[in-house]
């Protein structure tokens, strides 16, 4: 069985680069002596127990929580996958750990949650908190997110970011700024079609308001986001509110005629004809749904 099931994912490098998990834990000091090991772990490690026991600070010092993030998912919001779990999901956040070390010399650990109660994982993660110096939250369905990150960020001393409000907002609006940049346009100008209401969606959306984006219309599986709809939630409500300045109540499609941005954020796809129909030197933030030729 195990024979049969290493031939079924032979020919795809993706599972050979994920065989046997891409994180391992490596001790920044050998043991090679008894006097190594009387220091590692008892009984020399009591005394710096009991000296961070006497003066907490001194754990910033003497241990490796200030340089160890944790990236926690429950693996309900994962890529452009959903909810797939969270044993489905440790690849990704094993993947998200690697990015950490290779580009920013950070130690993360992935850690994925078999809950998804909001009192439950806040609970969780608060409990683990003193390990890390940092706490990542990623691929969490909203609109549990974001109570899930404010109540984290209210309660606990160390830096807590959703990377898929943040982390995407961020990426967005340096690429707009280059991209209209590249098209000679001003950001204050543009108008932007997104789509996708979800964690991702509203923090781009925020982000791009603040930057001071022209006019901005936001659209989820019902259509754009309007005052007529009768189905918002508080975050949506929010969106109508500060979006959509000429009350478009029709569908994205629709939205994207003459737009000069699009900014896929939600699953599906987007007809050939509407990308057609945006503005020229429109600009184009999508996921693509199909391997790149270049991926084997």
């Amino acid at each position: 069985m195990g024979e049969q099931t290493a031939d079924r994912f032979a020919d795809d490098p993706a599972f050979a680069v994920h065989e046997g998990g891409k994180l391992s834990v490596t001790p920044t000091r050998s043991i090679d002596s008894i006097a190594d090991l009387a220091l590692t772990y008892t009984p020399g490690v009591a005394r710096v127990s009991s000296a961070i026991a006497a003066e907490p600070d001194l754990a910033r010092r003497f241990t490796w929580a200030p340089r160890v993030v944790a990236v926690v998912s429950d693996g309900t919001a994962v890529l452009g996958l959903g909810n797939i779990g969270p044993s489905a999901s440790l690849p990704v956040m094993e993947g998200k750990a690697c990015l950490f070390k290779d580009f920013g010399g950070l130690d993360a650990v992935p850690i994925v949650l078999g809950v998804t109660d909001v009192d439950t994982i806040v609970e969780t993660v608060a409990a683990i908190a003193p390990s890390f110096g940092g706490i990542n939250l990623e691929d969490i369905s909203a609109p549990r997110c974001f109570e899930i990150e404010a109540r984290l960020r209210e309660r606990l001393d160390i830096p807590v970011m959703h990377d898929d409000q943040h982390g995407t907002a961020i990426v967005v609006l340096a690429a707009l700024r280059n991209a209209a940049r590249v098209v000679g346009r001003e950001i204050g100008d543009l108008r932007v079609v997104v789509s996708g209401a979800g964690a991702a969606g509203v923090a781009c959306t925020k982000i791009l308001l603040e930057a001071g984006v022209g006019e901005i219309a936001v659209a989820d599986s019902q259509g754009v986001l309007h005052a007529g709809r009768g189905d918002l939630t508080p975050t949506k409500q929010w969106l109508v509110e500060h979006t959509n300045a000429s009350g478009y109540a029709g569908t994205m499609v629709g939205a994207l005629e003459g737009a000069d941005v699009y900014i896929g954020l939600s699953g599906g796809s987007v007809p050939e004809a509407a990308i057609a129909a945006m503005a020229p030197g429109c600009i184009v933030f999508s996921w693509p749904t199909r391997r790149p030729r270049w991926i084997r």
